[in-house]
């Protein structure tokens, strides 16, 4: 499994999002992938899995077939991600 948050890095969210990443690494001893929409492979990410909505967070199979997909905010709880690591 693979876990990416799409997150622009320049906006309100951000400080957010780094705030989960960094809960979450505590947390779990997992990284997730930091993915910039603005970027030629953030936009083909952003492409593949139809995401419009920043933050988002997505789950993918080890094969790249989505699992789970969270939109927005509130951002998910670091239990419910962290089952997909």
């Amino acid at each position: 499994m693979k876990v990416r948050v799409v997150y622009k890095y320049e906006s309100d969210h951000a400080r957010e999002v780094l705030s989960f990443l960094r809960d979450f690494k505590k947390q779990t001893g997992h990284d997730i992938e930091e993915v910039d929409p603005d970027t030629p492979a953030g936009a083909s990410t952003c492409r593949a899995y139809d995401i419009v909505e920043y933050p988002t967070i997505i789950a993918t199979s080890d094969d790249s077939r989505l699992q789970n997909m969270w939109r927005g905010r509130p951002l998910p709880t670091i239990s419910e991600v962290s089952y997909y690591v």
